[in-house]
């Protein structure tokens, strides 16, 4: 039998440009964001980033750091994203590119 182990990508280390971002529903959100995805065909996700790695790395080894900071509220494609669920609290969180993020 297959031994489960309890995965929590919240409290795990971000690496280079990935950034872990929770899905918002505008409907109960305070905050408005900066566009409205519902104006979109291919229907992107507003979300919350709740963790970031430490930068994108170039060709030449230098590590550029990331634009978007915890606790910004970004506008991603989510089809461009790794989806992840937390097991425990079954929160549905996104892994996504820095590259992938229409704005924040």
């Amino acid at each position: 039998m297959a031994k489960k182990i309890h995965f929590d990508v919240t409290k795990k280390t971000i690496i280079y440009d990935n950034i872990v971002v929770r899905v918002v529903d505008l409907a109960s959100s305070e905050k408005t964001p900066y566009v409205d995805p519902r104006q979109y065909d291919d229907k992107p996700e507003v979300g919350e980033v709740v963790g970031v790695g430490h930068g994108r790395l170039l060709d030449n080894g230098e590590l550029v750091p990331l634009i978007v900071k915890v606790g910004d509220y970004v506008l991603f494609n989510k089809y461009a994203a790794t989806k992840y669920r937390n097991p425990e609290t079954r929160e549905e969180l996104y892994c996504v590119r820095e590259e992938d993020i229409i704005c924040h």
